[in-house]
């Protein structure tokens, strides 16, 4: 019997309720995910090694195509010898010596498991707890069939597409349950799916994300355009999320992503061959919101000069502190990020580029220096549209967020508002509001034929967003309000005589009722 993508979410689900009441929420993530990801190496590394074995009857042969596999297990790295081993005391220093094997064999997956420890009495208790534990989470993974010719698909898919969607699932549902303390790196696929389709990657684009999160993003634009016509780019700075990011990849059968783990701001990884930032054709992002400190991987040292002088000095960044220049238009202030990472963004795009990027509604309004890099982005024409979107979107936060769509060569200066937050843009929920199919698409109509649509669309021109002193709060360009009812007062005059009228009557007959039984008073 094929598995098909609700048994594959069955067992994760499995695994979250054996972790449920030991560890927090946001952890789950971490231990499942990562079990799952060693269940289809194994599966998946079985399969491959057993369709060699048919081909080759030859020993040398054989070993030379194992050499070509995308990668390779011993024995002691699989989860089926994990399995047998799970009555095992030590099972937890098993599964940690599997996954560090896994690395150490396999280049293209080092530090995929630098983020959990199977082996960690601080977050699964002691020994014997944790045993009990780690058995049953193999135990929960046991009956899942992951050998690619084992997965259920529909037309035009392949196993790695029902595999990848519904670890994605369980990555939105585990950030759906981790609330505020994890929901940062995921998002949500609806809001993954519109950016896509903004930014239109196509056949031979670079695309990047520095911000990469769980990857969900990236993946998304790089379908679009067909994963293996394109080159994919990414940086994380969390580690746990960064090593899903990698899973999520890897899962997907996209094995050959850039993902580098690090400070975007401080450190960009992504460096052309003289020590400049890539240049890229299509540049996504879910940045941090308005991140605090994100300037001190400038000063790692301190400002401290050797001979304590300075040791309480406040450190203030500044734009020659930046061996890119990416800050030459303005420094970002310290306890808001969100226009760093938008020049690091602008400033990592090919002449033609395209950018995307989810960014909270400040952005578009706060003063000080924000204003003026704002202005200078608006005045170099940079700006392509801004895209209101729903409140409470967002794992994490219930805050509305917009879309910042950038472009390099445009031909006009007119701005694109739209604001998608109104009544019947989008779908209510208790949890999680949503965009169906149909809010997308009226948003990609909008913004395709750039026209003004009354209460939803506004083509701005330069002068008009120069007469607004450069301040892009969609409610300057669209007009939501909505007319009350013009209320007739002498209607309402007589409405309350009436009342009144029918009220005396009624206290009339009750009075009559209660004299003919005696009540009266």
């Amino acid at each position: 019997m094929k598995t098909t993508k609700s048994d594959i979410e069955a067992a994760l689900w499995r695994g979250a309720n054996t972790f449920r009441g030991i560890i927090d929420a946001a952890n789950y993530k971490d231990y499942v995910l990562s079990m799952l990801f060693v269940k289809y190496l194994s599966d998946t590394y079985t399969e491959n090694l057993n369709d060699l074995k048919d081909k080759y009857n030859d020993e040398a042969r054989l070993e030379r195509a194992k050499s070509r596999l995308p990668f390779v297990l011993q024995e002691e790295q699989t989860f089926d010898y994990l399995y047998d081993n799970r009555y095992d005391s030590e099972i937890g220093q098993k599964i940690n010596a599997a996954l560090r094997a896994i690395e150490d064999n396999n280049a293209q997956l080092q530090g995929v498991f630098r983020s959990v420890d199977f082996n960690s009495e601080a977050n699964l208790g002691n020994s014997k707890q944790k045993a009990t534990t780690l058995r049953n989470l193999l135990e929960d993974f046991k009956p899942l069939d992951l050998r690619p010719s084992m997965i259920e698909v529909k037309e035009n898919q392949v196993a790695s597409d029902v595999l990848g969607d519904a670890f994605e699932y369980m990555i939105g549902e585990f950030a759906s349950q981790a609330g505020k303390k994890a929901g940062s790196f995921f998002t949500p696929m609806m809001v993954s799916e519109l950016m896509a389709r903004i930014a239109k990657p196509k056949s031979g684009d670079s695309i990047y994300d520095p911000t990469s999160g769980s990857s969900s993003l990236l993946i998304r634009a790089a379908k679009y355009a067909g994963v293996k016509q394109v080159a994919i780019y990414g940086q994380e700075m969390n580690g746990s999320s960064w090593s899903m990011g990698k899973m999520n990849m890897f899962i997907h059968g996209i094995m050959d992503a850039k993902l580098a783990w690090g400070d975007t701001l401080a450190n960009p990884a992504h460096l052309d061959s003289d020590g400049n930032l890539m240049k890229f054709n299509v540049v996504v992002a879910n940045m941090p919101f308005s991140q605090d400190k994100w300037a001190e991987g400038f000063n790692p040292g301190g400002e401290n000069d050797g001979n304590n002088k300075n040791k309480d000095k406040k450190f203030k960044m500044e734009a020659k502190l930046d061996p890119y220049n990416r800050f030459d238009w303005g420094v970002p202030p310290s306890s808001k990020g969100d226009w760093a990472f938008l020049l690091h963004m602008i400033n990592s795009l090919q002449p033609d580029g395209r950018m995307v990027a989810v960014v909270p509604h400040g952005v578009l309004f706060r003063g000080a220096s924000e204003g003026i890099i704002r202005k200078r982005v608006i005045k170099e024409n940079l700006l392509d549209a801004v895209i209101g979107l729903p409140e409470n979107l967002f794992f994490g936060t219930s805050i509305p967020a917009c879309l910042l769509v950038i472009k390099k060569n445009r031909t006009d200066k007119n701005v694109l508002f739209i604001d998608a937050s109104g009544e019947g843009r989008y779908i209510k929920d208790k949890t999680q509001n949503k965009l169906t199919d149909k809010n997308i698409q009226d948003i990609l109509d909008a913004y395709d034929n750039r026209k003004t649509i009354e209460k939803f669309s506004h083509l701005a021109t330069y002068d008009e967003i120069k007469g607004n002193e450069f301040n892009l709060n969609i409610p300057r360009y669209v007009d939501t309000f909505e007319e009350e009812e013009i209320i007739d007062i002498d209607e309402v005059r007589n409405n309350i005589k009436n009342i009144k009228t029918e009220l005396a009557n009624v206290e009339k007959q009750l009075n009559k009722y209660l004299e003919e039984l005696g009540l009266g008073v």
